[in-house]
């Protein structure tokens, strides 16, 4: 079954009448059309019934043909998107209908749209595209290995540059530079020295590396629009026991919340397993953030392994699993693979993380 059959499904079975799709993403995902109007009024509408209709800028017209997009309104500068919403709520009996958005749709377009159709119920769609978007096919699944794979490459070659007196931002360069030219779209490369790796957020800059200091390194890259991430924690020179100590721990956190994944185990309890190892060596309060996210062409998607979140893991889902420690002022270790849920267990795209902290 085809996504668009899958999302009219889903929307028949949650009570909605139309998805509106409005990012690169979802419209990339749904249709092949990696589009975006950015201020301009555009939309992918979906309906219950299988429909499709693309309210796009003329400038985006022949992207939307070279897609396959059979019905499609554009409209030119000077001209009024909503008249043609309108027309599309007319035709699709929307005046009073529920109507799912985009969760990242600008509010000033959901604001509009409220004003064509006040008798509408607007309402997240997240929940709904979710439910297509979080188990990856093959296809999928091995662009994620390949991607994954140039992380994992880009951390190799990264270690023989590694020295003191670096900054923070020469070595992201040299990571995106490793993805890009292994064939990935460098999403995003944080770099975090010495006490910088206390912040597990941290903005690279001109912070340089010493000789003793633990290192954070949490990057990624896209192919063919599917993401990777991964973190990995060293130690420039030397290494002091109780960094090696908290590494151990990290590490064993990682490897416990991995083992701890398979279809049908809800998310939380993998959390909780990560959590436990850091919590029982008297580290619970340094760890402060979920232990991963869902992955796939958006970098952070469901599911979230969280604390909370009860619902049972499925087969093809990939997410992060990322314990962390942080100590303020001082270092912080976190270490990060991404995994996939099989029918026996889990396979890790990224190779596996030493059991011991690296001094480079």
């Amino acid at each position: 079954m085809d996504r668009i059959a899958r999302l009219a499904r889903e929307l028949q079975e949650s009570g909605i009448d139309a998805y509106m799709a409005q990012t690169p993403i979802s419209m990339g995902y749904l249709h092949g059309f990696y589009e975006s109007g950015h201020e301009r009024f555009m939309s992918l509408a979906v309906s219950a019934a299988g429909e499709t209709r693309l309210i796009c800028p003329a400038l985006s017209a022949t992207q939307a043909k070279r897609a396959g997009i059979r019905d499609m309104r554009p409209w030119r500068d000077g001209e009024d998107p909503l008249a043609l919403f309108a027309q599309l709520a007319e035709d699709w009996n929307l005046r009073s209908g529920i109507v799912a958005v985009d969760d990242e749709m600008p509010a000033q377009m959901v604001l509009k749209m409220q004003g064509v159709l006040p008798a509408a119920l607007f309402k997240p769609g997240q929940e709904v595209i979710s439910k297509l978007m979080r188990s990856k096919d093959a296809g999928e699944l091995e662009l994620m290995r390949r991607a994954a794979r140039i992380a994992d490459d880009a951390f190799l070659d990264v270690l023989g540059y590694l020295r003191p007196g670096l900054t923070e931002d020469e070595v992201s360069q040299f990571l995106s530079d490793a993805m890009r030219k292994r064939g990935g779209t460098p999403s995003f490369a944080i770099v975090a020295t010495g006490p910088g790796g206390a912040e597990p957020h941290h903005i690279n800059g001109e912070s340089r590396l010493e000789e003793g200091h633990v290192l954070i390194l949490d990057f990624g890259c896209g192919v063919g629009g599917y993401q990777s991430d991964i973190t990995r924690t060293v130690a420039i020179g030397s290494a002091s026991e109780e960094a090696k100590h908290v590494y151990r721990t990290v590490h064993a956190a990682h490897q416990a919340g991995r083992s701890a994944v398979r279809p049908g185990v809800a998310a939380q309890d993998v959390d909780a397993a990560a959590r436990r190892v850091i919590e029982d060596a008297g580290m619970g309060e340094l760890f402060f953030h979920r232990l991963g996210h869902g992955i796939g062409m958006r970098g952070h998607e469901e599911p979230y392994i969280i604390a909370g979140n009860t619902e049972a893991l499925r087969v093809g889902e990939c997410f992060s699993v990322e314990p962390g420690v942080y100590r303020a002022g001082e270092f912080g270790v976190r270490i990060e693979n991404i995994v996939t849920v099989t029918e026996d267990g889990h396979e890790s795209l990224n190779d596996d993380p030493e059991p011991e902290l690296r001094v480079v």
